[in-house]
């Protein structure tokens, strides 16, 4: 009824309580869920993510009845979180570390292709996150004979292909299709920037020599903004390279990578990944745990019982 009538903030209050005197785990989860809602449409988005991450574990905690129920609400916390992490100060980062998870990867892949949009821009338009790209690049190769459209192309045709023309027509049509969305029609500014960005850094390490006009071209830039957006990105980028102003070029040096150097970066998603895996394992063992407890407990009692059933004998 409070929330039938728009008081949210009373139906939020009745929900968090209900869901910590219920003994029934549906009744729970429901009561998550309306708490959710309840939260996103105050937009009290500190509160909400907190409600969105104990929504995520105890759906990853809940035994279903069938795999199929499971992988629906998860399709359901995907999209609900799109309120809460465009919303939030940090949710970008947010976004990258609940998608990326293995459950979730799979279930993007299975159910909501489309929920790719989202994870792309989070990671293009936070560079914190640019490690995450490799997996990213992959999970877009996997689906795109399902869903395509120009954020995910812009980064197959830079990636993937090393297209710099079709991935500047695309990064042109992204543009468009970001103002028309409802969650990135805010970001479409810190999403061009960080995705020329990208393409300048892609395009400036397979090249030895770069004509800058020709980049900023590329870039859809004017001349003079492409030439000092050039050379902060070598200066950010901390690219071994030289700039010549009279004949308006770029020399890149060559330079590899230490093999150690290599076997790091390949490595590093494996740290995060391990916690998961034993984030996960701890979840499935610990009921297991607590009936080995309960059974080690009964058995001296049971013991002692005897001992004084012979003693008064």
């Amino acid at each position: 009824l409070q929330y039938s009538s728009g008081n949210y903030g009373g139906s939020a209050d009745i929900l968090l309580h209900f869901s910590i005197l219920s003994t029934d785990p549906e009744l729970t989860l429901s009561a998550l869920w309306g708490k959710l809602a309840s939260e996103i449409l105050l937009g009290n988005w500190e509160v909400g993510l907190g409600d969105l991450l104990k929504l995520r574990e105890t759906i990853d905690k809940t035994h279903f009845k069938t795999p199929a129920e499971q992988l629906q609400q998860r399709v359901w916390l995907l999209h609900w979180s799109l309120f809460v992490f465009f919303n939030h100060p940090k949710g970008r980062d947010g976004i990258v570390e609940t998608f990326m998870l293995p459950h979730y990867v799979s279930t993007i892949q299975n159910a909501c292709p489309w929920i790719l949009r989202y994870l792309v821009a989070a990671v293009i338009t936070n560079r914190r996150k640019r490690n995450m790209m490799q997996d990213l690049v992959k999970t877009i190769q996997q689906v795109s004979y399902m869903y395509q459209d120009p954020v995910t192309e812009f980064v197959e045709a830079l990636y993937v292909d090393f297209d710099f023309d079709r991935a500047a027509a695309k990064l042109e049509e992204c543009e468009s299709v970001l103002e028309n969305d409802f969650f990135l029609t805010h970001a479409v500014d810190d999403f061009v920037e960080n995705a020329r960005f990208f393409l300048a850094e892609v395009y400036c390490r397979i090249h030895k020599r770069i004509d800058m006009k020709a980049l900023t071209t590329r870039l859809n830039m004017k001349p003079e903004d492409g030439e000092k957006w050039i050379v902060k990105l070598i200066r950010e980028s901390r690219m071994d390279a030289k700039v010549d102003f009279k004949e308006g070029t770029v020399i890149m040096n060559s330079s590899y990578n230490p093999v150690y150097q290599q076997v790091i970066e390949r490595t590093r998603n494996l740290v995060f990944r391990t916690q998961v895996m034993n984030s996960s394992i701890d979840k499935n063992s610990n009921p297991n745990k607590k009936d080995d407890a309960k059974q080690k407990g009964k058995q001296p009692r049971a013991a002692k019982r005897q001992e004084t059933a012979v003693a008064a004998q």
